[in-house]
C-alpha cells in the first residue's frame, strides 16, 4: 500500500475540522461540462443513499485550454453556488480543475473537497509491475504534470509518460463512443504509449471512461486501465465513513439528484440520460457569473 504520512495527517485534520456537517445533505459535484457525469454515475452506483447536486459549466467548456488563474476563478464561483445548495462535501469531477484549483480552494472551505487525480494515481502506483505508467488527458491536465508529481511521490522509481488526447472530448460529446473514427483517433494518439511499453494507463479525463472499450481495444488486454471516476467514488465513500457523515439513508426523496448548468440545458439533459442509471427530467440553467 502507498498510504503516506501526509495523507494520514490530512485525514486527521479533516476529522478535526468537519464536526458540524449534516450527514443527510447532498454531495456537490462539478465539472467543466458533461464529463463529470461519469463521476456522478460512480457515486450513484457505489453510494446509492447519497444525494447529489451536479453543476456542469457548459457555457465555459473546455477547461483544458484555459489558464490556471481562470480555472481557479471558475472553480471558486461554482463552489460558492454549491455551498448555497448546502452540500456536505464537494467532488471536483474535472481533472484540469483538480490539477489547477484543488490546492487553492480546499483550505478555504469548512467541508471536505476531493479531486479526481489522487485516487487514480494511488491505484496506478499499486497496480504497475514494470513501473511504467501512462497518463492521457487534456492539454491542461497533462501539461500540469500533477499525475507525475503524485506518482513520483508515491514511488520515485515510476516512469510517467503523458499524452494529451484533445480530440477524445468532442468525440465523446458527439456520441461517437463506438465509431470507427474514434478508434482511428485512439490508435494514433495511443501508439506512442504502446511503444513506451507502459503496463498501466490512467484515464486522466472524466470523458474517457465512456470510450474505455475503444482504449482497451487499442492498448490490449495486458495494460491495466485505471478509471479515476470509480476510484474517486470509493475514496469519497471511505472519507464520508471516516468523518461519520455518510447519509443515514432514511426517507425517500422524489428528486435525490439535481442538475444545474451554465448553458445548453436540453443538450446536457439528453447526454446525461444516455449514460446515467437515473432518469434526468430537468437540468436547470443558472448564471454562474453571479457567484
Amino acid at each position: 500500500m502507498f498510504l503516506n504520512d501526509q495523507h494520514q495527517t490530512e485525514q486527521k485534520n479533516w476529522r478535526n475540522r468537519f464536526i458540524k456537517i449534516d450527514r443527510d445533505a447532498p454531495i456537490g459535484v462539478f465539472d467543466s461540462g458533461v464529463g463529470g457525469l461519469t463521476v456522478a454515475r460512480e457515486i450513484m452506483r457505489n453510494l446509492p443513499s447519497e444525494k447529489i447536486v451536479y453543476f456542469g459549466d457548459t457555457a465555459r467548456v473546455p477547461y483544458g485550454s484555459k489558464s490556471k488563474e481562470t480555472i481557479i476563478r471558475y472553480s471558486r464561483q461554482i463552489i460558492h453556488f454549491l455551498r448555497e445548495q448546502q452540500v456536505k462535501a464537494i467532488v471536483i469531477a474535472c481533472n484540469t480543475a483538480s490539477a489547477f484549483a484543488l490546492d487553492a480552494v480546499k483550505d478555504e472551505l469548512d467541508i471536505p473537497v476531493l479531486g479526481v487525480i489522487e485516487a487514480g494515481a494511488r491505484v496506478a502506483a499499486e497496480e504497475t509491475h514494470n513501473k511504467r505508467v501512462g497518463v492521457i488527458g487534456t492539454l491542461g491536465t497533462v501539461g500540469s504534470g500533477i499525475h507525475e508529481a503524485f506518482l513520483k511521490h508515491l514511488d520515485p522509481e515510476i516512469t510517467v509518460i503523458g499524452k494529451a488526447c484533445p480530440l477524445f472530448v468532442p468525440l465523446v460529446e458527439e456520441g461517437w463512443l463506438h465509431d470507427p473514427v474514434t478508434t482511428e483517433v485512439a490508435s494514433r494518439y495511443l501508439q506512442e504509449l504502446k511503444q513506451q511499453e507502459i503496463d498501466t494507463l490512467i484515464l486522466g479525463c472524466t470523458h474517457y471512461p465512456l470510450i474505455r472499450s475503444t482504449i482497451r481495444e487499442v492498448m490490449g488486454q495486458n495494460v491495466r486501465l485505471v478509471n479515476p471516476a470509480y476510484e474517486t467514488a470509493l475514496q469519497l465513500k471511505a472519507l464520508l465513513a471516516e468523518l461519520d457523515i455518510s447519509s443515514s439513508g432514511t426517507g425517500e426523496e422524489e428528486f435525490p439528484y439535481r442538475f444545474y448548468v451554465s448553458d445548453l440545458a436540453d443538450e446536457f439533459k439528453d447526454f446525461a440520460n444516455s449514460i446515467l442509471p437515473y432518469d434526468v427530467s430537468m437540468a436547470k440553467k443558472i448564471d454562474i457569473e453571479k457567484y
